[in-house]
């Protein structure tokens, strides 16, 4: 009977530490520099009816690990205007640059110019 009463804690405690550690885990990397003679995506081009309206204004939180960009929101064309929140991203190559989203009045007509990874 007492082995049964100072097993009782002693399971209890060693179940509630597996329970209360955590796991590591760790994320590895790696950039590939894109094949020679890839094609480069061309920007696309869409005239719309109105200008956007003005910029939303966004928390930037903590990248959440290190290898991450901030992709800040903006307003996207989808036969209206529609505000597309920003968010963290990681580059799909190293030497790739994030173009935002952006807005251009040209000859007369309003174009939006969508963004993307160049």
């Amino acid at each position: 009977m007492k082995k049964t009463v100072l097993l009782k804690p002693i399971f209890l405690a060693s179940v509630a530490s597996l329970l209360l550690t955590g796991c590591v885990y760790r994320e590895r990397v790696v950039y590939r520099q894109p094949p020679p003679g890839a094609p480069v995506v061309a920007e696309q081009e869409v005239v719309v009816t109105e200008a956007p309206p003005p910029p939303v204004v966004e928390t930037i939180t903590i990248a959440p690990s290190p290898g991450f960009i901030w992709l800040g929101g903006g307003w996207v064309w989808h036969d209206h205007w529609v505000w597309e929140r920003g968010h963290w991203g990681r580059p799909p190559h190293r030497g790739a640059v994030w173009v935002p989203h952006r807005y251009v009045y040209r000859n007369g007509a309003h174009v939006f110019v969508r963004g993307g990874w160049r």
